[in-house]
């Protein structure tokens, strides 16, 4: 008896930690574009080195966008280091959870163009 229950109870567990994985992994909570100066991009992390950016919305900057890129995205990770102190859109999703080898943040860039910016005067 006590052998079912125990093997029932590692089953159950194995059941919902696949559930909860494939969750994180493949949903996504929103998706959008995003434009602003690039104030910061570079790769950080104690463990796990990840490429982390901010984007300033605003003329003060204290409207901030932390963003994060995948090891992956060898494009959007180069056109990032080129576009440094330009002004971007970005194409965005937002997840509803991380994983430490992903980015510090809930959001993933998977494009980013220049764009002019409507705080200059020509």
């Amino acid at each position: 008896m006590l052998r079912k229950i125990i093997i029932y109870l590692v089953l159950s567990l194995a059941i919902f930690a696949t559930a909860y994985f494939s969750f994180v992994y493949y949903a996504t909570y929103s998706e959008g574009v995003r434009s602003g100066e690039l104030i910061k991009f570079s790769k950080k992390g104690y463990v796990f080195k990840t490429w982390e950016g901010e984007i300033s919305q605003g003329i003060s900057g204290a409207q901030i966008f932390k963003f994060s890129v995948m090891d992956s995205e060898d494009k959007v990770i180069e056109q990032m280091k080129n576009l440094q102190g330009e002004y971007v859109k970005v194409t965005y999703i937002e997840r509803y959870r991380t994983f430490p080898w992903w980015g510090e943040t809930n959001y993933y860039i998977s494009e980013v163009v220049k764009e002019d910016s409507p705080f200059k005067v020509k």
